[in-house]
Parts: C-alpha cells; sequence; structure tokens
C-alpha cells in the first residue's frame, strides 16, 4: 500500500510539472522543478531458521532461553529485530548498558559472552550489514535482562524459601515490542513491578554510596554500659552521632558528649527505621544494631528487591484489601488505595511460622469458640489435664466431638473476634487476651495465626460501609459470649508477606529482624544464579 501510495504521489508531481511547464515556458529556460524521489523504506531482512539451534549449541550458557527466542522469531517469520538502517539500533545498545549495569538492579551477575557481544556492537557502528550472530546474541541477552530483572529466581526455589503468594506473571515478548518502539522505556519504572522495587533501587544506591564513602565505624560499646537518657554523659556518644549523621538521622554532628534533645530526636527516626519502639533511651542493643556493616544492608536491600519480582501489581488494585508484612509485626488495611487502618500484630513463633500466602476474607466471627488444634491439644492441653484434672473448667474449656474448645469469653485465647480467609495453612487473623505481648519490639509467639492489636477497629473499618453493622452492634456481638458469624458482602484480599527492608511514604529505608532467618538462603540463592 505505501508504495502505492508512492507512485500516485509521483504520478501527481509529474502531472503538476507538464500544467506547470506548459503556462510558463518563457520560464523554462532558467528555472526547473526538482522530481522528487521517493526514499526506499527499510526493509528487515530474514534468515534462515534452521541457523537459530547452531548458535545455542556454540553459545550454550544461552540455551536456556532457546524456546523463547525461537517463539519470538516464529511469530515474526524470522525476520531481523535489532536493525535499522544504520546498524544494530538504538535499543540494542541501551539494552547492552542496562545489562552490563545489572549490579544497580540487585544483582551481582555477569553478562555471559560479554566480550563477544561488545565486539559485535563496536563492529555494527561501521556496518549496515544485518549480521546474524548479533542478532541472536540481542534478542538472547534481552530474555537473560528479562529474566534475571523482572521475573527472578524460579517459583519453585522461592517456594522452597517460603513464599506462597501468587508471583508475578508477566509477557516478556509483548514488553520487548514496546520497547523497541520506545527504547528509552527501559529506563523508567515498569507497571508490571511492585512500586517498591524501585523505591528500594534507590535505597540501594543510596547505601551503594555510603559504602563507596567508606561505610560506618563499629562503635566500641563500654562494659557495663548503663542505659542512656536525655542528660546523661558519656565518651560513646560522639560515635552514635557519628554514626547517624551517615544514614541522616542527624543533619549535624556536634560531637558533644551529652545526651541532648539533637541526639533524642536522631534516635526516635532511627528507632522507627529498625523496627523498633521508639523511646527516650540509648542502649548497648540499640548500639549493636548500628554496628550492622553497610554491606549487610546492601545485601538486605537486594534479597528484598528480588521479593519484590515476584509479586505482582495487580494482586493490589482491589478497593480494598490487607497486608501483613511478619518482620516488621504489622497489619495494614488499605482503601482506596490508601493506609486506612495500621495494627501491631503478633506472628508465629520460629517453631510455628507464620506462612507467605494470600487469601480471601470472606467472614467475621465474634465471640468465637476456640477449636483447639490436635497438634497444641496433644502437646500442651492433655499434658495439662494430666497433672490438673480442673484444667478445662478453669479455662473455659469443654470435650466437644472427640475434641476440646475454648467458650467464647474473657479467657478465649481468640479474643472477642476472629477474621477467616479461608485457606489449607488454617491461618486466620484474631483478638487475643494476651494484649501485653503488643507492647514488645519482637512479637513472635503464637502457633502461627494472627493476633491483632487493634481487632475492633479493624471489624469497624470492614463493616463501615454495611448499614447492618453500626458500631453499637459491633461491640454487642464482640461481648455477646455467644459465636455470631458474619458472612462478608464483599471478599477482602489478604495477603501475608515476608519483607525485612521497606521504603516508606516518607522515602526513608527501614531493616527488620529477619526472624525467620530466610535472607541469608536466598542471598545465597542470588550470588549462585
Amino acid at each position: 500500500m505505501k508504495h502505492f501510495r508512492t507512485s500516485m504521489l509521483d504520478l501527481f508531481g509529474c502531472l503538476l510539472l507538464f500544467t506547470f511547464s506548459c503556462q510558463f515556458k518563457e520560464k523554462e529556460a532558467v528555472a526547473t522543478v526538482p522530481v522528487r524521489v521517493p526514499i526506499q523504506e527499510f526493509v528487515p531482512q530474514t534468515f534462515d531458521s534452521s541457523l537459530v539451534a547452531p548458535f545455542f549449541v556454540k553459545y550454550p550458557k544461552f540455551s536456556f532461553l532457546k524456546r523463547e527466542v525461537l517463539q519470538l522469531y516464529r511469530k515474526r517469520h524470522y525476520q531481523h529485530l535489532w536493525y535499522d538502517r544504520k546498524g544494530l539500533n538504538e535499543f540494542a545498545k541501551l539494552l547492552y548498558d542496562k545489562a552490563n549495569n545489572l549490579d544497580q538492579e540487585g544483582l551481582h551477575i555477569e553478562i555471559p559472552y560479554k566480550e563477544r557481544i561488545s565486539d559485535l556492537l563496536a563492529k555494527s557502528d561501521n556496518s549496515d550489514k544485518q549480521n546474524l550472530e548479533a542478532e541472536l546474541f540481542m534478542s538472547s541477552l534481552y530474555f537473560f535482562y528479562a529474566d534475571k530483572v523482572y521475573k527472578g529466581i524460579d517459583a519453585e526455589k522461592s517456594t522452597e524459601l517460603g513464599w506462597y503468594l501468587p508471583r508475578n506473571k508477566q509477557s516478556f515478548e509483548t514488553r520487548l515490542d514496546s520497547l523497541l518502539l520506545d527504547p528509552k522505556r527501559i529506563n523508567s519504572p515498569d507497571k508490571d513491578v511492585l512500586d517498591q522495587y524501585y523505591l528500594l533501587k534507590t535505597a540501594l544506591q543510596k547505601y551503594r554510596t555510603i559504602e563507596k564513602k567508606g561505610g560506618w565505624d563499629a562503635i566500641a560499646i563500654p562494659d557495663n554500659m548503663k542505659t542512656l537518657r536525655l542528660g546523661d554523659s558519656s565518651e560513646v556518644i560522639p560515635e552514635v552521632r557519628k554514626r547517624l549523621v551517615v544514614t541522616g538521622e542527624l543533619t549535624t554532628d556536634s560531637k558533644s558528649t551529652t545526651f541532648d534533645s539533637e541526639l533524642m530526636a536522631g534516635l526516635y527516626k532511627y528507632k522507627e527505621h529498625i523496627g523498633i519502639s521508639p523511646d527516650s533511651i540509648l542502649t548497648s542493643k540499640n548500639i549493636q544494631i548500628m554496628n550492622i556493616p553497610v554491606s549487610e544492608r546492601i545485601k538486605t536491600i537486594m534479597v528484598n528487591m528480588e521479593r519484590c519480582r515476584w509479586f505482582s501489581p495487580s494482586l493490589t488494585k482491589s478497593k480494598q484489601f490487607i497486608v501483613v508484612n511478619i518482620p516488621s509485626f504489622t497489619l495494614t488495611y488499605f482503601k482506596d488505595g490508601k493506609p486506612a487502618l495500621v495494627s501491631k500484630v503478633v506472628v508465629g513463633k520460629e517453631l510455628n511460622e507464620t506462612v507467605v500466602f494470600s487469601g480471601d476474607m470472606n467472614q467475621i466471627v465474634f465471640s468465637p469458640y476456640w477449636n483447639v488444634p490436635p497438634s497444641i491439644l496433644k502437646n500442651e492441653i492433655l499434658p495439662a489435664i494430666a497433672k490438673n484434672s480442673n484444667y478445662l473448667e478453669e479455662n473455659d474449656m469443654e470435650w466437644y466431638k472427640d475434641r476440646v474448645r475454648q467458650k467464647p469469653g474473657p479467657k478465649n485465647a481468640l479474643g472477642l473476634v476472629k477474621f477467616l480467609f479461608p485457606n489449607s495453612h488454617t491461618i486466620y487473623m484474631h483478638d487475643t487476651p494476651s494484649k501485653t505481648l503488643f507492647n514488645r519490639d519482637s512479637r513472635s509467639f503464637s502457633h502461627g495465626c494472627i493476633r491483632v492489636a487493634r481487632p475492633r477497629d479493624l471489624a469497624i473499618m470492614i463493616l463501615k460501609d454495611d448499614p447492618k453493622w453500626p458500631v453499637e452492634k459491633i461491640d454487642e456481638a464482640m461481648n455477646a459470649g455467644k459465636e455470631k458469624a458474619y458472612t462478608l458482602k464483599k471478599r477482602i484480599p489478604v495477603f501475608i508477606g515476608y519483607f525485612t527492608a521497606w521504603v516508606g511514604s516518607d522515602g526513608e529505608i527501614s531493616f527488620y529482624n529477619d526472624i525467620y532467618n530466610r535472607d541469608e538462603r536466598l542471598a545465597e540463592l542470588l550470588l549462585s544464579n
């Protein structure tokens, strides 16, 4: 069609030339009208499909990408994708640059056949010949880059690490189409990647800059160091000031040995950034955490960037959803894309780890029974009964269909309300009579379920738009002493995740204790991947 359009324009040009020359013959000797020569459109060459397999035999480190590369060219009838009339196109060079800087993506990976690809790129600057080896190298390099940066380690391996949230599903081929049209998009955030990934990437750059400047020195903790408070003096205080300036909790270093209000404000910020309750004291434990090397903080950021690769942004597109982050011991209820409620939680202890998975909350149970799980019955309740025949009565428990359950009421282990999202792990969220546990910084005490510090507020927020459940009725149901279940009109997605580093809305990164010791195992996989 384009050739037809061009020939019609040429014909139209000739007619104009003829008319013009007839009317103005007297000017013909001194003036000429240039004839427009159509520019030939660039047409990519095709190549023999049988030449793809030998490439992967010659370069076996890319052989795991053979299926994707073949599928890419099969759909495009084996046309070259990486060439224009000047040689290798703009995106080929941008891609090579990005692939050579995978450390910026939190990855310690060297691209295969780096020198060979570099040599082919250099030669392409002086030739418009479409080189098949260069073509297949660039397609392989694209899928290699996408596999590492957007996909991450195999789903089977992430499941082995206890990650049961749905993995991010992406079309790298579709992404390639858009990048070939607009190559500079490779430097922009991708909508198929969790926003947190890019926030952590910025934090990674900050901490690598700190590392290049020498990081921070370990602070010598005095023997039998006492807890320091406002007004106290100590030789360790100037070292703490110096340390907090490095990561930005303090903007200036007064070098004072006195614990003043400036230092207290910096400590407040620092404690918020390490997941402990801010207070006005300085302890040896605080300094021990400050002494964690910058290299370890960088590794933690890299590990959590990897976890972001697994998490699909589409999971959080619901009008309302709940996120529990196990290491930070927090629950956040989102409504219309904004946090509507934040609550402390208690999660499973190391022997009863809370599982990383997702479910849909479909029911709230007020004044619930607690049906004692068989493992707890065997290991805890039956031994207690053997020691005290009145144990069940004293704890408001009873036998029910060959099992033990605890009656609704103030002693009930589930408190006054529970929130159900059916799952194979038998995990749910609930109230608890053990309120003092929420005052601790580390809160891994449960048998796997999630205890919520603000269960009443959560119930009120969830039922806020339901006219059947005013606040007064919720309070009445929670304290009725009789179990009542209510099925929600709309299910609420619940995501239980595991992130030991997270950048908040203020742009500041927080680090949390790796309570289930998962970071090191993932770091080893990343370094060997």
